[in-house]
């Protein structure tokens, strides 16, 4: 059994690493460690993320996923979130995730390998809470979207809004990694931006500004 630590960050939070010691000292109280860290900083929105996709290739047969909270792993909408799970099922993956506790109990091999009824009551109980907590991780999404839609549109009535401004702070750091010889997965990382806006940075700024050497 490896236990493989997914932790994602929103494009808006620039540190998606921020619960690797929690996770940590989680695991370690129960006298396990964590074989791998698979970390990224793009949108729960997205079925497509590349250290997700890492993850699952890596996987092995009852390996444990484990993550600080379920809308770490999922926002998405009912076909993708069950897309996902058919891939983590068929992986025969764990889920183990801090804000669901009754998922602890995969770590416990008495339990999972000696018990069958046991085992498959467990099973029954966390895809319940597992799909619970998926879905009210979308529908927050969904409501944080319809508030930011509402505060956009009193901003363009009452003549406030400006539309979203550019970080031109975070767009130099981006140009100067980018300089250093940093991948762009690197840059990624660093500076909080998904792959797609990283690579729209760079060719505006390659184009308009800058000259960057290949």
């Amino acid at each position: 059994m490896f236990i493989r630590a997914y932790l994602r960050a929103s494009t808006k939070d620039q540190n998606a690493d921020r619960a690797k010691g929690m996770l940590r000292q989680f695991i370690e109280e129960r006298d396990h460690k964590i074989a791998s860290y698979y970390i990224e900083n793009a949108s729960g929105t997205q079925l497509n993320r590349i250290e997700l996709t890492r993850l699952l290739n890596d996987s092995q047969a009852n390996d444990i996923l484990l993550i600080e909270q379920i809308d770490r792993l999922t926002r998405l909408n009912d076909d993708d979130w069950t897309q996902l799970k058919k891939q983590i099922s068929n992986l025969n993956l764990k889920i183990v995730s801090l804000d669901i506790p009754t998922s602890w109990q995969a770590l416990d091999k008495n339990i999972t390998n000696n018990d069958p009824i046991a085992k498959a009551i467990l099973n029954a109980v966390n895809n319940m809470f597992i799909d619970l907590m998926a879905a009210m991780s979308r529908k927050d999404w969904i409501t944080r979207k319809e508030r930011q839609r509402q505060g956009i549109e009193r901003g363009i009535k009452n003549g406030k809004y400006k539309g979203k401004q550019p970080d031109l702070e975070r767009h130099q750091q981006v140009i100067s990694l980018k300089k250093r010889g940093l991948t762009l997965k690197e840059i990624c990382q660093t500076t909080g931006y998904c792959y797609s806006n990283v690579c729209k940075i760079l060719a505006h700024y390659k184009k308009d500004l800058f000259v960057i050497k290949k």
